[in-house]
């Protein structure tokens, strides 16, 4: 059950123990064999981002452990090269909650909050007009329907709609796992997709807010370390 800020409000039993750690200076460590596939960004025939294709599954039983220094040659997995590059994969982002940061944004049926240093530049919020200026036109149920599609199809939870009759976040609820981005519109890689309610804590113990989706960073240039902040788009 999520409340309105994309955290969780009761921890989602599927997903009790299963954790992401983030080691000091070094990868992910992934528990409990969380399920990981490579998810592709889909352009419509305009070129906006559209649609989430799967890729690869991979077959994992038990622990792993996800590059996040950008460097290892087995990516996503790690192979050291945090050690040979002198990898400093300082946390600098903030423990306050999705609800303490986001702004609101107000329309006719929906509101949306918006916590813009989560940006991961998935592009889902731009197709058919900028969800933003959609959001004063949701009393028009195709500008509705395409705001609650952009804010669901954005990977890092940036975005978050409310229904404003009954008061209640529109969420999907995700299954616990962890999707690999690509983005072959901007031929580049993109962060993991951390879905459904995975606990992700630091190597000394603190964690941040459980949410339904967040983009972790993976190519280690990110100034919101542990999360995405759309620098891969950049940096190629």
């Amino acid at each position: 059950m999520l409340n309105t800020s994309g955290g969780l409000v009761t921890a989602m039993s599927e997903s009790h123990e299963r954790k992401i750690t983030i080691s000091e200076n070094g990868p992910y460590l992934v528990s409990e064999g969380i399920p990981l596939t490579v998810q592709v960004i889909t352009p419509n025939k305009e070129g906006f981002s559209w649609e989430w294709k799967q890729g690869e599954s991979f077959d994992l039983k038990g622990d792993y452990a996800l590059c996040r220094c950008g460097q290892s040659k087995t990516k996503p997995f790690c192979d050291g090269s945090h050690s040979r590059v002198g990898f400093n994969g300082k946390e600098t982002a903030t423990h306050a909650t999705y609800k303490e940061q986001a702004e609101v944004f107000d329309g006719p049926t929906l509101k949306l909050s918006d916590v813009e240093s989560l940006c991961a530049f998935a592009r889902f919020c731009d197709a058919e007009g900028k969800i933003w200026s959609l959001i004063e036109k949701t009393d028009n149920p195709a500008a509705r329907e395409l705001v609650i599609r952009e804010a669901m199809n954005c990977p890092s939870g940036r975005l978050v709609i409310q229904d404003k009759q009954t008061g209640e976040e529109i969420e999907h609820e995700l299954t616990p796992s962890i999707g690999v981005v690509e983005d072959p519109v901007l031929s580049c890689s993109g962060p993991l997709w951390v879905h459904g309610g995975i606990l992700i804590e630091s190597h000394d113990g603190r964690r941040y807010e459980r949410r339904n989706r967040v983009t972790l960073c993976r190519c280690g240039a990110s100034d919101n370390k542990p999360f995405c902040n759309g620098i891969h788009a950049r940096i190629d």
